[in-house]
């Protein structure tokens, strides 16, 4: 297993995110359902950086981020599978790096049981987490609760962005951790927690 995933060395600056939209946190709230069935359409730079804004975005000078993080450890690293490639965010300068260019979607979807939406949805976010990062502070004992449940925030905070957005999302725990490793070549200490396949509902 490779120790580390190769990287480009210019980022690709993401559009500046919004704080305001047309639709309500109330109003998101009830319409969040879980969608399987997406159009061909591809998600635009804006919705892909209002969605990883959402779930990891940098949110003032010190450094915190829109979901709370168990001693502001920040273990979660997050990675976006298109039909252009495998990038990854990063949230301090709010932008992806580019680190492969083959769609990577079939594999994904082999390596995620063979569950279609996978397959059919334009973009899917990986939520990865480096543990060490939070054991530093809680040992290892007690660390894997606060980084799953921040996995947790982090995901919800991409789907109600998604409703916000007018597209659908579907969280997913079925893979194999090791082929979806393998497929997106992470680091070893990059574990796969979530996918999150996002769409146009069709």
């Amino acid at each position: 297993m490779p120790e580390a995933a190769p990287t480009e060395t210019h980022p690709i600056k993401l559009p500046h995110p919004r704080t305001e939209g047309p639709l309500s946190l109330e109003a998101a709230l009830p319409l969040r359902r879980s969608v399987r069935e997406f159009s061909t359409k591809s998600l635009t730079m804006d919705e892909i950086s209002q969605l990883l804004w959402a779930a990891q975005g940098v949110t003032d000078p010190s450094g915190h981020r829109t979901v709370p993080s168990a001693g502001a450890t920040y273990p979660l690293e997050l990675y976006l599978v298109t039909g252009d490639g495998l990038l990854q965010y990063m949230p301090d300068d709010h932008s992806l790096l580019q680190l492969r260019d083959k769609d990577l979607r079939k594999e994904l979807f082999n390596a995620s049981l063979e569950q279609e939406f996978i397959l059919e949805a334009p973009a899917t976010f990986v939520f990865t987490a480096v543990y060490a990062r939070t054991e530093q502070r809680y040992g290892p004992s007690r660390s894997p609760r606060y980084i799953h449940m921040e996995v947790g925030h982090a995901a919800q905070n991409m789907m109600l962005q998604a409703v916000a957005l007018g597209l659908g999302t579907v969280p997913v725990g079925a893979y194999e951790d090791a082929s979806v490793t393998r497929v997106l070549n992470l680091p070893i200490d990059h574990i796969p927690l979530y996918l999150v396949p996002v769409g146009h509902p069709r």
